[in-house]
């Protein structure tokens, strides 16, 4: 434990759906919905006027229509998520060479990893920093916790969310923690609170009338430790300012189960080439690669083997994942299709028979907004129109397609509908550019 509150947790607030607030005028103060829009879509993120109905994040989008209607629910726009991501920890690098992201919404800071730290201005360099954010970003804003450990920091960015800070001094933890709710300790689920309700546990201060041993009978003896520590504030986990990347991976889950095998093993090789061309991208190669599928009934199988030697060939990685495929029995389809490289290498072993792939011969995969496009036109889509200008899809169907023209800059726009296949319609892009993603 640190002598000084020297850890920082920042969290953006419901960022998605806030990204989506600011970039659609006719939407703040709305409830809003992000998420898979389909019939078993997900939610990613609500806003808060859709959480004060019940919506939470990981609940079906059937059950989040059903508590709030009227919300406005969207599929979402990752560039746009991205972008704003990006402007954040650009500015959490300026505090500290050790910044640890947990998300695009989410991060560590070690203040102390910067020289010029002074624990005695944390409350100015808070402020300063929550308005920074919300300048950079055009009106977003973030609840900031700070703290001598990472567990407390992160538990204070709770405690006046949203749009607060909390910052705990230090030999206050214990204080702090204790009338909590168990579950305000990282890793308490339902299951391990229903098992410490029936030992008579509902606050933190509860948990520690329990030694270890006591607490290992019921929940077994690593979460026993753990609960034992964190229950105490206990915590001396650092600042990790980069994770060791472990594998490479592409995985899409589609709007309706897909069963023709042709198909599938088109998207599965899409999917290896893009791998591929993300190990290039990071100086990698792998030698492991797996095939993950997800069946019409949720059932979730993997498949994997490894290679003589690391690649980063699409060629190889596209053959490998088709014969993985070929090995699955598709049954009533898939729901969900994955290909990944594992066991990473910074270097390849050449094969002598073969020549360099072209960067021409790769084959994008297609993002799961390009299928939407192929279909139709997905809910808070960007677009322009020829006559009108910018604006986003309100929704669509039988052949049309409705758009509310407004920008971030402009009031609240009005509201148009065209034919789908309207030729002064068209996509753009919320952001230009944008960033290959490797999962740590």
């Amino acid at each position: 434990m640190r002598s000084t509150a020297s850890i920082l947790h920042l969290d953006l607030d419901a960022f998605f759906a806030s990204v989506e607030q600011r970039d659609k005028p006719s939407l703040r103060g709305k409830p809003v919905v992000v998420g898979g829009v389909g019939a078993r879509g997900v939610v990613s993120t609500a806003s808060y006027e859709a959480r004060k109905f019940g919506v939470r994040s990981a609940m079906s989008s059937a059950e989040a229509r059903a508590r709030c209607p009227h919300a406005a629910f969207l599929s979402g726009r990752f560039e746009a998520y991205r972008e704003a991501s990006g402007i954040v920890m650009a500015r959490l690098r300026e505090l500290s060479p050790v910044v640890q992201p947990l998300s695009l919404d989410e991060a560590f800071v070690d203040l102390a990893a910067d020289e010029d730290f002074d624990p005695e201005r944390i409350d100015d360099l808070v402020a300063e920093l929550r308005a920074d954010v919300t300048r950079l970003t055009h009106g977003l804003t973030a609840s900031v916790g700070v703290a001598s450990s990472k567990l407390m920091a992160k538990i204070a960015s709770e405690i006046n969310k949203p749009d607060g800070a909390f910052v705990v001094q230090p030999g206050t933890e214990a204080d702090v923690l204790g009338p909590m709710q168990v579950t305000a300790i990282p890793g308490v689920g339902p299951a391990t609170t229903e098992r410490l309700r029936r030992l008579g546990v509902a606050t933190v201060e509860d948990l520690r009338r329990f030694t270890a041993d006591d607490l290992g009978a019921h929940v077994g003896p690593t979460t026993a430790t753990s609960l034992y520590r964190l229950a105490r504030a206990d915590d001396d986990r650092p600042v990790e300012a980069s994770r060791e990347t472990k594998s490479i991976s592409v995985e899409d889950t589609f709007e309706t189960n897909l069963v023709d095998r042709a198909q599938l093993t088109a998207i599965a090789e899409q999917m290896a080439r893009r791998v591929a061309q993300r190990l290039r991208k990071n100086g990698l190669s792998g030698r492991t690669v797996t095939l993950k599928v997800r069946y019409h009934d949720f059932e979730t199988h993997t498949r994997s083997t490894t290679l003589s030697g690391p690649t980063d060939h699409g060629g190889v990685l596209a053959e490998t994942a088709r014969r993985l495929l070929d090995a699955e029995d598709l049954g009533g389809g898939l729901r969900l299709l994955g290909v990944g490289v594992s066991g990473l290498a910074d270097w390849v072993q050449d094969d002598l028979f073969s020549e360099p792939e072209p960067e021409e011969d790769l084959v994008p995969l297609p993002s799961r907004d390009d299928r939407s496009r192929s279909r139709g036109w997905s809910p808070g889509q960007d677009v322009t129109h020829a006559e009108h200008g910018d604006g986003w899809v309100w929704g669509s169907g039988l052949g049309r397609v409705t758009v509310r023209f407004e920008t971030r800059e402009s009031p609240s726009g009005p509201i148009l509908t065209f034919a789908a296949d309207d030729p002064a319609l068209s996509h753009r892009s919320a952001v230009v550019g944008g960033t290959a993603s490797v999962d740590p």
